[in-house]
């Protein structure tokens, strides 16, 4: 009984070591199978890759470390290792080789402790995450994307949203195209309408010929509406000009009388004058006949009393005389005035018609631009095919970064940055001219703000 025991632990004992063994050399076996892989150059570990470590039993040792900038990573019972530009079975030689024949404290299920020794061809390294790729160009979101082993520039493009001309991104070519047109148009009338109220303006001061309807038949609106905006700027000028003239002549009709009250007043003081130097007089006499003892003292109150009436009278002849004259003078002021106002106010309009004018042809330009655009997109461009693709890789060398012309289906590296580039026809040109469905202008039409010439906005 005793030998069968020894020998049932011995072979326990055996088949417990030939289970690690055989455990070990299957781990070994899939790493061998994991980092051989059919490219045609071994990857070398770079900065901004991340390594898991792992030791066969142990799981506390399990950890992830990236590699830092100075191409070293940190791991436990290890330390700092040099790893960038190495490739990974050299790697994983020099952690095994760090970790070899290291004792590490393990607690088992049953609650002791045990020692472990760590073997090196139980350590195992993989790479948990590759330095990101990154796209740029003519794709919907161009950025940053985690890198995937083998991956194409066509999937690369693929995660990016697809291509994308110009990075303009169109939901609906078409609905965006009628959006635009509308804007157009819309531009097209405020033009319009500040082309004819600067017309209007320059007529009231003298500067510029009669406002015309045909002078705007080259906007693409109807004629109906163009005649509306000239009309309402004609009703507008008749209304401000016939209440210029209606405060002129107000101002003349008070100036004129005012004469008329002055001259009656100038009159009527001329003979308060001359009432009140009678009255004096007859005052004066009174009283010498009062010192002769000719007359009673009545008859000189009496003749006071008239001196003082007379006095009165004059003076508030005087004071509406003065009234009047001064009332003239604001009349005359104003007459005056009213035309330096009139004018003042008019450049002042006439400025801020200039700057909305140059401002809605600047947005028509743009607008036109836009339609252009969207016009050519739904033509010409065809996405992804033929020579209208090219796809440059950057990739950082030995030395520097070499830029590889390379096509969609070029296996990409860690650390690539793609750049995507489409090409199209340009399409015949567009006459500017009515706006429709099937023609869009490239430029709008524009006016000088100085001399009312015609010209067209394309001209810069």
């Amino acid at each position: 009984m005793p030998n069968s025991r020894l020998r049932n632990t011995f072979h326990l004992e055996a088949s417990s070591s030939d289970l690690r063994r055989c455990i070990k050399w299957a781990l070994v076996a899939v790493s061998l199978t994991t980092f051989v892989t059919p490219s045609k150059a071994e990857y070398l570990v770079n900065i901004g890759d991340v390594l898991e470590v792992a030791v066969a039993g142990v799981p506390e040792l399990r950890h992830r470390a990236a590699v830092q900038m100075d191409g070293n990573v940190s791991l436990p019972l290890v330390g700092t290792l040099p790893v960038a530009g190495l490739p990974l079975p050299q790697i994983q030689a020099k952690i095994g080789a760090a970790l070899a024949s290291k004792a590490f404290r393990q607690r088992t299920s049953d609650g002791r402790e045990a020692v472990v020794v760590i073997d090196a061809d139980e350590v195992t390294t993989v790479i948990a995450e590759y330095k990101p790729v990154y796209v740029n160009g003519d794709v919907s979101k161009p950025g940053e994307y985690p890198y995937r082993p083998s991956i194409t520039a066509r999937q690369l493009v693929a995660v990016a949203g697809g291509y994308d001309i110009m990075r303009m991104r169109m939901n609906n070519p078409y609905l965006e195209s009628a959006d635009l047109r509308s804007e157009y148009g819309s531009l097209w009338t405020e033009l319009a309408k500040e082309q004819a109220r600067l017309w209007r303006i320059k007529t009231e001061l003298g500067e510029g010929a009669q406002i015309s309807p045909g002078a705007l038949m080259d906007a693409p609106l109807a004629r109906s509406a163009i005649s509306e905006i000239v009309n309402a700027e004609k009703e507008y000028l008749k209304t401000k000009q016939s209440d210029y003239q209606q405060e002129k002549t107000y101002l003349q009709h008070g100036i004129r009388q005012g004469d008329d009250e002055v001259r009656v007043l100038s009159e009527q003081q001329k003979k308060d004058d001359e009432g009140l130097q009678a009255d004096l007089e007859d005052l004066q006499k009174t009283t010498e006949l009062f010192g002769k003892g000719s007359l009673i003292s009545p008859r000189v109150t009496d003749a006071r009393r008239a001196v003082l009436l007379s006095s009165t009278r004059k003076l508030q002849t005087s004071a509406q005389l003065l009234q009047v004259k001064k009332q003239q003078d604001e009349f005359v002021r104003k007459l005056a005035k009213l035309d330096d106002q009139r004018r003042l106010d008019l450049f002042r309009e006439l400025q801020d018609t200039s700057v909305r004018l140059n401002q809605t042809r600047e947005k028509l330009q743009s607008v036109g631009e836009k339609l252009q655009y969207v016009a050519m997109v739904r033509s010409q461009l065809v996405r992804g095919a033929g020579n209208n693709l090219e796809i440059a890789i950057i990739r950082k060398g030995n030395k520097e970064r070499e830029r590889i012309i390379a096509s969609e289906d070029t296996e990409l590296q860690p650390g690539d940055a793609v750049e995507v580039s489409l090409h199209y026809q340009d399409g015949p040109a567009v006459s500017p001219g009515r706006l429709s469905s099937s023609n869009v202008p490239s430029d709008a039409g524009r006016t000088d703000a100085t001399t009312g010439d015609s010209l067209r906005v394309g001209q810069r």
